[in-house]
């Protein structure tokens, strides 16, 4: 399960370039698939999931389990939305951490430090340079129960937030 910061359009395609040894799938709001052209390649390599929609979200664990057991791994940004300008880190939604307990996947959490800084959602902003990115060691999972989805969450924010900080 590879987890980062949301910070902007970018990180989709940081993850893809960041994650080289282990093929894998995205999963992502369904709003996004109407985008223009993007939303042509989205739909066709994403598990889409309307957030207003609980059978939605239901439905990303049935079919991250199919994708899993295809040797696919997941990648899930789980502060579910680019949060505000002003938010470093936003709170951490639990489903990418009850889907990694569920299947005993490690969790891999990744720092994207520039993104919002080079290719922010506010308009006239941003500009040229380096996107670092930071893969932190991987959080084992094979001993948690989902009791510990929360505690997960939290190590998982707190390993990404420590990034972020200067």
């Amino acid at each position: 399960m590879f987890i980062a910061n949301h910070t902007s359009m970018i990180d989709i395609m940081l993850m893809l370039v960041s994650v080289k040894s282990n093929p894998f799938v995205f999963v992502g709001k369904k709003e996004l698939a109407k985008l223009p052209l993007f939303g042509f390649f989205y739909k066709r390599t994403c598990i889409l999931v309307d957030r207003n929609d609980p059978k939605s979200r239901q439905g990303v664990f049935i079919r991250a389990q199919r994708r899993l057991q295809s040797g696919l791994s997941i990648c899930i940004f789980p502060e579910g939305k680019v949060p505000e300008e002003h938010i470093v880190l936003d709170e951490f939604k639990d489903g990418a951490f009850r889907l990694a307990i569920k299947h005993r996947i490690p969790v891999v959490p990744f720092v994207f430090l520039d993104n919002k800084k080079r290719y922010s959602y506010t308009f006239f902003s941003g500009g040229p340079g380096l996107l670092r990115v930071k893969m932190n060691d991987l959080i084992e999972t094979k001993d948690l129960e989902i009791e510990d989805t929360k505690a997960l969450n939290a190590k998982s924010r707190a390993i990404i937030l420590a990034g972020l900080k200067p």
